[in-house]
């Protein structure tokens, strides 16, 4: 939990017309939020810039998740995928993410831009009891090997669908 923050049940739902926007340097350090970052992280523009983007990390999302993230966008590739984030009071809201990364004139990462909009509530009943696997599976190998175990339910359930990760996000 970011700096002392206790999760609630109190959830912020996404409108269906905003868009989440932010943009960050390689090493994930916030450049940029708009309006409606600020709005729903609960954290003024001066709290967000220059603080590692991890500061709205909900504890229910597992480490594994964001391995698959990052991986993905530091080999160049755009990740898609569902995250629940944690406000400043403590409230979550749930979003559907698209993170890609800025290049310079030389192909050389310099950053990420990552939008995030409104996800559909079906979705989210398919993606959330697969974290909370995930999750748990983490807790229980250790601090250590968490990342792997993570990991390990994701890949068992894309070898039972036959889907590979970026199918199976766009099936839910």
């Amino acid at each position: 939990m970011k700096r002392g923050i206790a999760p609630t049940t109190v959830e912020r739902l996404m409108r269906e017309d905003d868009f989440i926007v932010s943009k960050t340097s390689a090493k994930g350090i916030i450049t940029y939020g708009n309006p409606i970052f600020i709005e729903f992280s609960g954290y003024s523009e001066a709290e967000l810039l220059g603080s590692q983007h991890n500061i709205i990390r909900h504890p229910d999302m597992p480490r594994a998740a964001f391995k698959l993230a990052w991986d993905t966008i530091q080999a160049g590739q755009e990740f898609f995928g569902y995250v629940k984030n944690l406000a400043k009071d403590g409230s979550f809201y749930w979003v559907f993410t698209h993170i890609s990364p800025d290049f310079d004139l030389r192909r050389n990462i310099v950053g990420y831009t990552s939008v995030r909009r409104c996800p559909q509530r079906s979705a989210l009943a398919k993606i959330e009891p697969v974290y909370q696997q995930m999750l748990a599976a983490e807790r229980a190998a250790g601090a250590r090997d968490a990342i792997a175990a993570g990991t390990q339910v994701l890949l068992d359930l894309l070898k039972q669908t036959g889907m590979g990760y970026e199918e199976l996000v766009f099936s839910l």
